[in-house]
């Protein structure tokens, strides 16, 4: 399996997976608006033999210092909990830190998000529509956030999943 950038030839297929992933087509709505909208900062696929099985994307957001957000993460079922999003997790995060952001925002299961370092405490101080317990933030390239406080936007976009 390897983990590469989309290409214009995966949307299709980044579809199918984000549609079987989720059981609906709100997140993959939502991946054609921020990409429509310019706010995908970046898009990685695992394809195994040829087949697009993981997709995860990292997108523009407003913050107090240079940050993105992290959703959605989707893996076909069948190839759920087999590692598939936990490496795309980690492409992104050393791409995000190897492009100088300074920070991750998710909103997700801390159990499964932990393990890469996601916190909810670093995110509470936060102000954002989505801020509740399963708000986390993730520090890159530092021991800290500029500031753990300050209003966060995620891209128009969310605001369509309700």
């Amino acid at each position: 399996m390897i983990v590469r950038p989309e290409t214009p030839g995966d949307i299709a297929a980044i579809r199918v997976v984000e549609e079987a992933a989720f059981g609906q087509s709100a997140e993959a709505r939502l991946v054609d608006d921020l990409r429509t909208a310019g706010d995908s900062i970046f898009s990685l696929v695992a394809v195994d033999t040829g087949t697009v099985v993981g997709h995860a994307l990292f997108s523009r957001m407003k913050a107090p210092f240079p940050a993105l957000a992290l959703a959605p993460v989707a893996v076909l079922p069948e190839r759920q909990r087999m590692g598939v999003g936990s490496r795309l997790i980690s492409e992104g995060i050393a791409r995000g830190e190897a492009a100088g952001w300074l920070g991750i925002f998710v909103l997700g299961d801390p159990a499964f998000y932990r393990r890469f370092g996601f916190d909810a405490g670093k995110a509470s101080g936060f102000i954002s529509p989505y801020a509740e317990p399963h708000l986390m933030a993730l520090l890159l390239g530092k021991s800290d956030l500029p500031t753990d406080t300050g209003i966060i936007e995620h891209a128009s976009a969310f605001a369509k999943l309700g």
